[in-house]
């Protein structure tokens, strides 16, 4: 592989690792608010809200970081008017005070806020309207949670990204991901040369791991990872990885205040995509150059299968990170390419049925039961047993199967996701 290559895998990773607090939707909706006040620069007597219905459905029910167990679209909207920085980008909400709960709260009474389903083909889009006195802004995000791609005030544009053409504003090319291409450069990649990457591995270690001792010393969400840990049937290195990794989405999912390293715009799918390879690479005593290696394949892997999925949707991102997670502890393991892409194919192949209902506690759950399955799959491929093209949505291939998964989610997933938030918002 060309040395170019190299970089561009690079790209791909710095770009898509980023640190995060809390949920990563209201965490959106608190960054676009705090963009518009800091704008503003006054505390806005009305505030409307325009978010897509994915959006809506990840931040209905999930507790707000910092906001002591509050809850929905109104407090994150309200936390990043009174105390948010939009410097910190998604870490928007970590220096929140109890005086800004309290300021959060007044503003929720007061009635100022209006929630708008946004008509807009992007499954991610938020646009905040602050209104005071005479003066009117507006910050809009899109496709990407921390990207602010237009900010007006009093009807006039004072920021567009279709007119910045820096990097920081253009998603990277993902052309090259293949499964046989992330292997290649997870085996080849001269790690010594590669300082950034291999910092930007070390804070996704190092933040992932505290979360999840945090979700394990203290009470969130219905404590999946607890109740895993005390009463399993199994004490073995299997119940440890579900524990610990479905133990830092109780956390997130329940307002911890710590943050998390994401994937593809998401927190679980950073939290499952990583921790089931650092507890295993633990358990092991694996090197921390191997435990790099192995971070490559399951986050390069995860960003693979999300390119044809899409940031948001129906199908529940837990899925494709803990089919990547059984692909980082295959490398582990010592499987061969063939093998870590039977983990991937038998994964989806009997996981793939889990939809998204929006951020809350149970997707501890759902973690716990797609990385049961990615077990069960590393079992299959080491007998190299696969699911064969034809059985459902297998592809002749790992790459075919990979796409059929994108097509069932982002295609024909579409009238599932509506119909959910008609549920969950009781139409």
């Amino acid at each position: 592989m060309k040395e170019q290559y190299y970089d561009k895998f690079e790209e791909i990773l710095l770009e898509d690792l980023q640190q995060a607090l809390g949920c990563t939707e209201p965490i959106a909706i608190a960054l676009c608010a705090a963009k518009a006040k800091s704008i503003l620069n006054n505390i806005p007597t009305k505030v409307i809200l325009h978010c897509s219905k994915n959006i809506i459905k990840n931040a209905k029910s999930v507790t707000v970081p910092n906001s002591n167990g509050l809850k929905g679209i109104e407090v994150a909207a309200a936390l990043g008017i009174v105390g948010g920085n939009s410097d910190k980008n998604l870490k928007v909400l970590e220096d929140i005070t109890e005086s800004n709960i309290e300021e959060a709260k007044k503003l929720i009474e007061s009635k100022i806020f209006t929630i708008e389903i946004a008509d807009v083909p992007n499954l991610l889009y938020i646009k905040t309207e602050l209104i005071f006195e005479n003066d009117v802004v507006s910050v809009e995000i899109k496709d990407r949670h921390s990207n602010i791609s237009k900010i007006i005030k009093n009807k006039e544009v004072i920021y567009s990204s279709e007119d910045d053409d820096s990097s920081d504003n253009q998603e990277c090319d993902k052309s090259l991901l293949n499964i046989h291409n992330i292997i290649e450069f997870a085996n080849s990649v001269d790690l010594s040369k590669r300082k950034e990457l291999t910092d930007r591995l070390d804070l996704q270690i190092e933040c992932n791991t505290n979360i999840s001792t945090e979700g394990l010393t203290g009470k969130y969400g219905a404590g999946i990872g607890h109740i895993i840990s005390e009463t399993s049937f199994e004490s073995d290195i299997k119940s440890e990885v579900k524990s610990r990794t479905t133990a830092a989405s109780d956390a997130r999912m329940g307002g911890c205040g710590l943050p998390v390293v994401i994937n593809s715009g998401s927190g679980n799918q950073g939290i499952t995509t990583s921790l089931p390879v650092i507890t295993y690479a633990n358990s092991i005593n694996a090197s921390k150059d191997k435990l790099y290696r192995a971070l490559i394949v399951a986050n390069l892997t995860t960003i693979h299968q999300k390119q044809f999925i899409g940031k948001l949707s129906a199908f529940c991102g837990v899925v494709s990170a803990s089919a990547a997670a059984g692909c980082g502890i295959g490398y582990l393991m010592g499987l061969n390419e063939e093998q870590i892409e039977k983990i991937l194919v038998n994964t989806l192949a009997t996981s793939g049925g889990i939809v998204c209902d929006g951020a809350k506690p149970s997707c501890a759950l759902k973690i716990a039961v797609s990385l049961e399955n990615a077990f069960l799959a590393i079992d299959m491929a080491k007998r190299n047993i696969v699911f064969d093209s034809g059985d459902g949505i297998v592809g002749e291939n790992v790459e075919k199967t990979i796409e059929n998964i994108g097509r069932m989610a982002s295609v024909g997933m579409k009238n599932t996701d509506d119909e959910i938030l008609n549920i969950m918002i009781g139409k």
